[in-house]
């Protein structure tokens, strides 16, 4: 194959790794590779060895630059360019976010994966004709966005005929990074460190002055070339002097500095000009010279040096000439050929980019161009770039002469930085919100904003008392506001759990229960009362309100405030506590909905932890699988998630060997982070597997862990009856008194059907003769009008095994038959167990076939069943892709396999 890769010396294995990155984008398998390694050390070669190699192959490519890092979108901008002819092959929603992402269009910040599964579904369409090899080199400098975007794609390339390849300075840092094919760059070996030094150093090198140089470089291509030159012939003879103190690239750079500074002084000016604009847009470059009066013929000497090339773009030899070249700048030249861009960049084409010039070209405060910063800031956050917007507000509040004015936009520029997950900055910035001659609100807003970076940066249990303070200050100044920080507070007491000591749940809420009205409620005020009561009066006064306020939640009106989204998680766990299973499916379904259709990522990881746990007290154990592979999706993707509550249960239910180890896992990080609502949900599910396990003694003390705190919501309701259960198979029921008072007092205050059934079940684990069957009869006929097929379950198991002591064996088998099938249909393997060895005890002989689960689906993975569903169902690849967030290739190729799996030939036999 002609190939037009330039020739790499001493790089024989790492070209092998980048021409099978190529033959499998060719093949039709997705790649991707971070090729990382120091400053010099070839990276940038490397990659055009790769372009060189990809004959066949479109190629987009992209750079990141230091100085665009605060600029959202701005190197995906870079790849997708030449890509946006093909966005009207993407769905709307996809269209729309990654047109406002880029400027394209207005609208409402779009959320950040749903530009992902857009350049996702972009890359995809590119990739029909033909195969498509995106190039990132210098990577550390994209822009979060970008960075967050693309590997994001890079973790859904599985049937694609697309690979991306990263290049990295070491350290490689950050969570996005994590997980990715990597190659290593290290420095030549000394005989081809050698001969590359040899070629470009003139005359005769002393053998020990050539030995010491490769030594030092580490055979560092880029410094091997650059830091000779420059040196005398006398220096070469006589020793290579190199500064210990710096590292590799402050050398290299300074190597760089010199020739720069050696250059005419038009020339520097051109070179500084062509780096503080990153952009490599000649006509920008010529506008701003002409404004300079530096004429381009001056670029002569810099070209001739082999320091920049200008042709269609500007693009300097390398990076490191590019910050040489403005960081040896005087500070007085860097802020006038800032003005020049900012003059010579059309205000309404790119104001934003205008504004960051002219506030570099600022020497001391200036408040119309801290109003430019400000707008910029606006338009940035409406695309999503919060870290954009929090830089060009820390600017503007640099700027701001008015010391009022400087608070405010501090506090909005904290604002920003949190939102951005930049916590330290944000706390600087408090500070300088905090001093200025502000009003009682600005400073109680300051309060607020310190308590929620407290609780965002993981310092649960400080974060309950500072809210709460926050939230009174704010009382007689905004009271909508100060009622939505009570509602923070809460969570972040029930968050704390039995780590919150004097600002426990029920202090909270007693005083928030105290707060004033307002005069025209929200949506979220029901919310408020309902939680309150529950925690300041108790159960049996909380079931109007709570019904109230799922009520209002779960109505479809057209409309949803986001706001009120952020609150619709509380109503599904009021229903949760009311036992009420019919008001939680559908207000997680319609908040998961919602939540889809806004691609918000902070909402989605909570509303699947409630689908999850729905999917499995249901019986629908790999529907829970599927939702958990998409919550991990999410995880992956953003770093956003919950503790593994999901995981451990489905685990406890399945009766799993490592599920005990998982649990323990689970109960040591959250009782280190503090989370007492994460700890009791732990205790509950180690209860429950221990009774799947019939190992009665260890699941009483699980029981008694997670029951002791009753104020830690949710997981305390469920952990009741698993106590009591325990507690009689021991014979210690007295051990459970207080937990069936409690479970009692829910499910009669309730009055569902699922409460009044579970309660009717430890009637009869309590009861003994006839008492004990009636118990049980109406658990089962209750609990039959319900979806919760495991309680069900459960219920036929213990009544079977009841009856089977009574010497019934006959009355058993029926029920433990029930039993059996329920379980092994839903995968709950002890469980089934438990209730095949009853079965066999009653004298029947089992049938190892499969009873309900007869289609092979246990054969597929979470994703695959995920996909059969959706596809059953008669949904589109397109529109499985958007949901799932993988390219339609990807759901081809797992439809493949399905099909493959279930012995079926077409999409009509799925449902079936």
């Amino acid at each position: 194959m002609t190939s037009t890769a330039p020739e790499l010396r001493g790089r024989r294995a790492e070209s092998a790794r980048l021409d099978h990155v190529v033959a499998g984008v060719r093949s039709g398998t997705g790649q991707v590779l971070i090729v990382r390694g120091e400053a010099g050390i070839g990276k940038s070669a490397l990659l055009e060895y790769l372009v060189g190699r990809a004959e066949g192959c479109r190629v987009a490519r992209a750079s990141g630059v230091e100085s665009e890092m605060e600029l959202p979108f701005a190197g995906l901008h870079q790849l997708c360019l030449p890509l946006l002819d093909l966005s009207d092959r993407l769905p709307g929603p996809q269209r729309a976010a990654l047109e406002v992402a880029f400027g394209l269009s207005g609208g409402g910040p779009p959320d950040r994966f749903l530009i992902g599964a857009a350049t996702l579904s972009l890359l995809s369409a590119a990739s029909d004709r033909e195969p498509l090899l995106c190039v990132v080199d210098d990577a550390q400098w994209l822009d979060q966005a970008s960075v967050q975007t693309l590997t994001f794609v890079g973790r859904r390339l599985f049937a694609d005929r697309i690979g991306v390849v990263f290049s990295l300075r070491e350290p490689v840092t950050g969570p996005e990074w994590r997980g990715f094919p990597e190659l290593p760059i290290g420095g030549l070996a000394d005989e081809y460190a050698g001969s590359l030094l040899d070629s470009v150093v003139p005359g005769r090198l002393d053998g020990h002055v050539r030995d010491r140089i490769v030594a030092e470089t580490r055979g560092n291509p880029l410094a091997l070339m650059e830091l000779p030159r420059g040196l005398t012939a006398a220096q070469l003879a006589g020793g290579f002097e190199r500064p210990d103190a710096r590292p590799l690239a402050s050398q290299i750079e300074q190597n760089f500095a010199r020739r720069v500074q050696a250059l005419p002084p038009d020339t520097q000016r051109l070179l500084l000009t062509a780096a503080a604009e990153p952009v490599g847009d000649v006509p920008l470059l010529v506008r701003a010279l002409m404004l300079l009066d530096v004429p381009m013929s001056t670029a002569a000497p810099a070209e001739k040096a082999g320091l920049i090339d200008i042709a269609a773009r500007v693009r300097f030899r390398h990076p490191l000439v590019r910050s040489a070249t403005y960081r040896a700048a005087d500070p007085v030249d860097r802020r006038a050929v800032h003005r020049a861009l900012a003059e010579a960049i059309d205000p309404e084409h790119d104001p934003d980019r205008r504004a960051w010039h002219r506030a570099q070209a600022a020497d001391g405060p200036d408040e119309a161009v801290a109003a430019e910063l400000v707008s910029s800031a606006d338009r940035a956050q409406r695309r999503g770039g919060m870290a954009a917007s929090s830089a060009f507000l820390q600017r503007a509040t640099e700027l701001t002469p008015d010391p009022a004015t400087r608070a405010i936009r501090a506090l909005s520029a904290a604002q920003a930085s949190l939102a951005a997950g930049a916590f330290e900055t944000a706390l600087r910035l408090l500070n300088t919100a905090e001093h200025g001659p502000v009003n009682g609100l600005h400073q109680a807003r300051v309060n607020l904003m310190r308590a929620q970076l407290t609780f965002a940066s993981g310092h649960s249990l400080e974060a309950p008392p500072l809210l709460l303070d926050a939230a009174r200050r704010l009382e007689p100044l905004d009271l909508a506001l100060a009622r939505d920080t009570y509602l923070d507070a809460l969570a972040a007491a029930q968050f704390a759990g039995r780590f919150g000591q004097d600002t426990g749940i029920t202090y909270v809420a007693r005083a928030a229960k105290a707060v004033p009205r307002l005069e025209q409620p929200r949506k979220r005020d029901l919310l408020y009362d309902a939680v309150t009561t529950l925690f300041a009066d108790g159960f049996p006064a909380v079931v109007a309100p709570a019904r109230t306020a799922m009520s209002a939640f779960s109505a479809e009106n057209g409309t949803t405030d986001p706001e009120d989204l952020t609150w619709m998680w509380l109503s599904a766990v009021l229903a949760v506590n009311l036992w009420d299973e019919e008001s939680w499916d559908l207000l997680t379904a319609r908040h998961l909905r919602i939540a889809r259709e806004l691609g918000d990522l902070n909402q989605l990881p909570l509303v699947l932890h409630h689908r999850v746990m729905l999917a499995l007290y249901a019986g629908e154990l790999a529907n829970a699988s599927a939702l958990l592979a998409e919550s991990r999706t999410i995880h992956d993707a953003t770093g956003a998630g919950l503790a593994a509550y999901g995981e451990i249960c489905l685990a406890a239910w399945r009766g799993r060997p490592d599920a005990a180890s998982l649990i323990a896992t689970s109960l040591e990080d959250s009782s280190s982070r503090g989370e007492g609502g994460a700890v009791t949900f732990a205790h509950m599910t180690n209860a429950l597997l221990w009774n799947g396990l019939t190992q009665y003694p260890v699941a009483l003390q699980a029981g008694l862990e997670a029951t002791a705190y009753p104020t830690e919501l949710g997981a305390a309701n469920w952990a009741l009856p698993e106590l009591i259960e325990a507690a009689a198979r021991v014979g210690r029921p007295e051990a459970a008194d207080e937990a069936y008072d409690r479970l009692r007092e829910q499910a009669v205050a309730s009055g569902s059907n699922w409460g009044l059934g579970v309660l009717a079940r430890a009637t009869g684990l309590r009861a003994t003769g006839g008492a004990a069957e009636t118990a049980y009869q109406e658990a089962v006929e209750r609990l039959s009008r319900t979806r919760m097929r495991m309680d069900l379950a459960r219920t036929h198991l213990v009544y079977g095994e009841w009856l089977r002591r009574e010497g019934r064996r006959q009355d058993a088998r029926g029920q433990l038959r029930m039993a059996y099938k329920l379980f092994s249909a839903a995968g709950a393997g002890a469980f089934a167990e438990r209730a095949g060895r009853e079965l066999a005890a009653t004298g029947e002989v089992l049938d190892e076939r499969r009873t309900a689960d007869s289609s092979g689906r246990d054969s597929l993975t979470a994703q695959e069943a995920h996909i059969a569903d959706l596809a059953g169902a008669g949904l589109t690849n397109a529109e499985i892709g958007a949901q799932m967030f993988l390219s339609q290739h990807t759901v081809e190729w797992h439809l493949r396999k399905v099909f493959a799996k279930l012995g079926i030939t077409s999409r009509k036999q799925l449902r079936h």
